[in-house]
């Protein structure tokens, strides 16, 4: 969490006293009145978007309420569509009993270790306050009290991150109002702990931009070890130093990845290996999950595909979109930005996993205000998320409930659900790769041409080492 004169600070940047005293700047320069300092304002910009933040996070407690107040029971919890793994996962798993049953012998728990270490955390919480509550004479339910810790965490995490992707988002700061009223966070943002990955990622961004390169990697070291996408970011950082011929970020960054990850991963590695395996086997075995390409065919098609075939199927997908990615990013006119790159490789890995989670909206949520700033294509977006949102929960509740058909959802509208979702996300990654080969039509570059030298190429205000290096390797030059 930022201290309150870090949020004052978050954007200190102006396009106008940024290029007052150039001689190609459009804008006046700031009469007496205007100048800084002589008018004093609480709602600074990093301040209206926590409002911003605390307002949703509000608008979200809100709809979860039903859960919260009737229990998180089958159907009624698709109905609401309020489900969430914190609770079902609080008994399934055993922590009721055991704050500490994430890192047993016995372990069933099929997270990656940092979210183990965050649950137990929480878990230890919430058996103490309702130690306390009970000592109290307050009867406070053990899941009710972890459901609430979780919600204020990701309610912190969600501040954390829009504050971060203003950072990012430079003198378009204002971009990270996206983030901070997106309707993907306020349905989805809590389901599961994907937000402490989101926030790891856009952690490494920031300090990546900053050009602290081994900071950078614990980042991505330490968001990989809660989900697998922060990891991605290298891939990105790959394509860019290949271009510029510029290794150092790429190594420094690798470095610091790979020493993060095995630090935290290591001593269960060595200690207890069967439950530190849970989560790998799970995900080689995982047969296709809801929501996902794979799952759709099945269902559309009748036939079935096996785990194991699922993830050669998945693995050989990615691999060939990641190649198709860096051909792209090595055949621009101009160099790529690190957002850019980062987005379509997250979204090429959603396309093609083996499952779409509701929660996974949020992973793309940074990337795509970063990426893609356009309000009318983040509503489109926004629009389509919201109808897969409220699909899945039909189709479980179809499921679950035993109602008669005439008053279930559809099937049909399940799968369409399901064909918008990937439309509209391949849609965006067409819309990001034409502005990739056509920078006059990306927003972020438009808007610094308008700040600075007009007859000077714009770059990657978050590419650090990248921004205005000179070219090393291009496809396009080589085949031309």
């Amino acid at each position: 969490m930022l201290m309150a004169s870090e949020q004052d600070e978050l954007i200190a940047h102006d396009p106008r006293s940024a290029t007052a005293n150039s001689g190609h700047s459009r804008i006046p320069p700031r009469g007496q009145h205007t100048a800084p300092g002589r008018i004093k304002t609480f709602f600074t910009p990093g301040r209206v978007l926590i409002l911003l933040v605390a307002v949703a996070a509000v608008i979200a407690a809100v709809l979860k309420s039903p859960c919260r107040i009737g229990g998180w029971g089958a159907p009624e919890v698709y109905f609401a569509g309020c489900y969430s793994d914190w609770t079902g996962l609080w008994t399934s798993r055993g922590l009721a009993g055991d704050p500490w049953a994430a890192f047993r012998f016995d372990s069933s728990f099929e997270y990656p270790i940092l979210i183990a270490v965050v649950v137990t955390i929480i878990a230890l919480l919430a058996h103490g306050l309702t130690n306390i509550s009970e000592s109290l004479g307050i009867e406070v339910g053990s899941n009710l009290v972890f459901y609430d810790l979780n919600f204020v965490a990701v309610i912190a995490l969600w501040i954390f991150v829009t504050v971060m992707v203003a950072k990012l988002a430079g003198i378009r700061y204002w971009d990270a109002a996206m983030v901070a009223v997106a309707p993907g966070i306020i349905f989805a943002g809590f389901i599961n702990w994907d937000m402490w990955a989101v926030a790891f990622m856009v952690a490494a961004m920031w300090a990546f931009a900053k050009h602290r390169y081994g900071w950078a990697g614990v980042l991505i070291g330490l968001g990989t070890a809660v989900k697998l996408f922060p990891l991605f970011l290298l891939g990105a950082i790959a394509v860019l130093a290949i271009r510029s011929g510029r290794y150092y970020p790429l190594l420094l960054t690798t470095a610091g990845a790979a020493i993060a990850w095995l630090a935290v991963n290591l001593p269960m590695m060595l200690f207890n290996p069967a439950a530190w395996a849970v989560f790998y086997e799970y995900s080689s075995e995982r047969e296709p999950g809801w929501s996902s390409i794979w799952q759709a065919y099945g269902t559309a098609t009748g036939n079935t595909i096996s785990g194991e075939q699922l993830s050669g199927y998945a693995f050989w997908s990615f691999f060939i979109a990641c190649a198709a990615i860096a051909v792209i990013g090595l055949t621009t006119k101009h160099r790529p930005r690190l957002a850019q790159l980062l987005f379509l490789i997250v979204a090429a890995f959603i396309l093609v996993n083996k499952v779409y989670s509701p929660q996974f909206v949020l992973w793309i949520i940074p990337l795509l205000v970063l990426a893609l700033p356009n309000w009318r294509d983040f509503l489109i977006f926004s629009v389509a998320e919201l109808l897969h949102f409220w699909a899945i929960w039909g189709h479980l509740a179809s499921q679950t409930s035993g109602y008669d058909s005439q008053h279930q959802l559809d099937e049909n509208l399940y799968l369409a659900a399901v064909a918008l979702h990937v439309t509209v996300l391949i849609y965006l990654t067409i819309r990001v790769i034409v502005d990739m080969y056509d920078p006059v039509n990306d927003p972020v570059r438009t808007t610094l041409s308008e700040t600075s030298h007009p007859m000077l190429p714009d770059d990657d205000p978050i590419g650090a080492e990248f921004d205005g290096a000179e070219d090393k390797f291009v496809l396009r030059r080589s085949l031309s």
